[in-house]
């Protein structure tokens, strides 16, 4: 097959890692890509947001199935773009209809389809530039800390978590009225603090079958022992050692299952990744957010302990098959520690140059920021580089890409020295 992946990032990377895997790729273009890409597959300078660029590459390249990484295509309505063409109808997509993709481009949009399907979640109310005075009220009924939501997407930053009233106010002011987040924050969903530890359920689903795919935990804040600003995502475990049978099986009969069904009752037609953030409380699974993607760094340590061919799966969701599919996983944990730069989440210099990739053993190095320069691998994102290791154990995991992670350089390299610390 002629497969065309869209996206740049690690997710992206991890992605065309294993799907060049697959008997069944016999070409794989990736669009933009990265310079981890390049080196695997075929890059192609086009934005996965223009979909007329697209199309003019599916068609002249004869591409046979399409994999969307990012959810920026999806909102935007990628899948319906094919679906209404008669020269692409037929390829499939592996994502959701744009109605489905809403479900990540509205906060508001997927707590209204969490509560109309009695999936649990946390008390919420939404408000605009002129409800702005509402909305300090309302913040006076909760307990802190408060809990503010950009209702668009604001590229896994919009949500700020504020333990004092006064400047709680301040802020949804700032997003309503002076737009901090831009057009993404010209709603504001405000919703009650949930006290747990967070973790992050994949589910691949054709719209009617689904595989829950292995569990994952990031780390999204900047600085150690989770402080500081909120990133794209620092590092990741898989499995989560403190999910056991009992409160998987609860994810799966409260929240999965409640899900999919969701997207049958509402016609809402969904072939590809929900992204479940959770939090446990109390050993009681309660949904945060929806993505419509595979998360990222999540997807570094996910993939790799998927012993099954990818391609072979997102034949058998773009075919409605799935349910004949024998999902198998690998036993071992992988960790992911991401090196970003400096400065990331805030202003941060890119086309530094990196070296020792070619020293790296034991682990995979996926890039995330990077591009080729001059015959050099060089920086271009906030988060550059992430380091993925097996172990019997997240600790081994870990031990090995820090081992790793000595043999790379670039300029104002960072990275969280303590990734996994809440779970020892």
């Amino acid at each position: 097959m002629i497969i065309l992946l869209l996206g740049s990032g690690g997710r992206e990377h991890a992605f065309a890692w294993k799907m060049i895997q697959s008997p069944l790729c016999d070409t794989l273009f990736v669009a933009p890509g990265n310079a981890g890409t390049a080196s695997i597959a075929n890059n192609v300078d086009i934005s996965p947001t223009d979909f007329d660029a697209v199309k003019a590459l599916v068609l002249q390249e004869k591409v046979e199935m399409v994999v969307v990484g990012p959810e920026d295509p999806l909102v935007k309505g990628i899948f319906d773009f094919f679906k209404n063409d008669n020269e692409l109808k037929d390829i499939p997509v592996i994502g959701p209809s744009k109605l489905g993709a809403t479900l990540e481009g509205s906060k508001e949009f997927a707590k209204e389809f969490l509560m109309k399907h009695n999936i649990p979640t946390a008390a919420y109310d939404s408000f605009t530039v002129e409800t702005v005075e509402k909305g300090c009220d309302f913040l006076e009924t909760l307990q802190p800390p408060y809990v503010l939501k950009a209702d668009g997407l604001a590229a896994g930053k919009g949500v700020l978590i504020i333990h004092d009233l006064a400047e709680a106010k301040e802020e949804l002011r700032n997003m309503l009225v002076n737009q901090k987040f831009g057009a993404a924050s010209s709603k504001v969903v405000i919703e009650e603090f949930l006290d747990g530890i967070e973790l992050s359920c994949f589910v691949l689903t054709d719209g009617k079958s689904y595989k829950i795919l292995p569990t994952a935990k990031d780390y999204k804040r900047i600085g150690e022992g989770d402080t500081g600003l909120n990133t794209g995502g620092m590092g990741a475990v898989s499995p989560v050692p403190y999910v056991d049978s009992v409160l998987m099986e609860k994810i799966e009969t409260r929240i999965v299952k409640p899900t999919i069904e969701g997207f049958q009752k509402d016609g809402i037609e969904y072939k590809g990744f929900v992204f479940i953030g959770l939090i446990n409380v109390n050993n009681e699974p309660i949904v945060i957010e929806y993505n419509v993607r595979m998360g990222d760094p999540e997807t570094e340590v996910v993939v790799p302990r998927m012993k099954s061919d990818l391609v072979e799966l997102f034949l058998a969701v773009a075919y409605e098959k799935l349910d004949e599919f024998k999902l198998e996983i690998d036993e071992r944990s992988a960790t992911t520690i991401m090196l970003v730069s400096g400065g990331y989440p805030e202003d941060f210099e890119k086309g530094k140059i990196i070296s020792g990739l070619e020293s790296i053993e034991d682990s995979i190095v996926f890039h995330a920021g990077t591009k080729l320069d001059n015959g050099n691998v060089v920086t271009n994102g906030g988060r550059v580089l992430a380091v993925t290791s097996y172990g019997n154990d997240f600790q081994e995991a870990i031990k090995k890409s820090y081992q790793n992670i000595d043999k790379l350089h670039f300029d104002k390299m960072y990275f969280r020295k303590d990734i996994g610390f809440d779970l020892l």
